[in-house]
């Protein structure tokens, strides 16, 4: 599981420098920098409000698009032995490598949302292995 954090509906991605002995966060999706440090969570999610407010209050004065733009295609490079495994199961499923693909991390995200809706907390840290 990826380390999240959601601030005012956007994605922040939270990971532990060991050096400073703080949390970082990074927003995600966005066209430009936010990122932020606190030594607890809850500093973390108050930095990380401070931060994206600022990122959107320059946004705004620059006439800039805020969210980053996404073209719904991407380059995925796969070994040749997993490559050949993921065709044959998009063949035996009688749909396109491709519509495969797609199902596959449809799939992913769908059971993740499920697994993460349990949570009673709004804004959340999913704690989950090392980046």
């Amino acid at each position: 599981m990826i380390n999240t954090m959601k601030i005012q509906g956007h994605t922040a991605v939270i990971s532990f420098d060991p050096e400073l002995g703080r949390f970082r966060g990074e927003f995600v999706g966005l066209n430009g920098g936010a990122d932020f440090y606190a030594e607890s969570v809850e500093a973390l999610r108050k930095e990380g409000k401070r931060s994206l407010e600022t990122f959107l209050e320059v946004c705004r004065e620059r006439g800039i698009e805020p969210q980053r733009k996404f073209s719904g295609k991407f380059v995925v490079r796969l070994p040749e032995p997993l490559h050949e495994r993921v065709a044959s199961a998009a063949s035996a499923a009688g749909v396109s490598l491709n519509e495969w693909v797609r199902q596959a991390l449809a799939r992913e995200f769908t059971d993740r949302g499920a697994r993460s809706d349990s949570s009673d907390r709004k804004d959340r840290v999913e704690r989950g292995g090392a980046r």
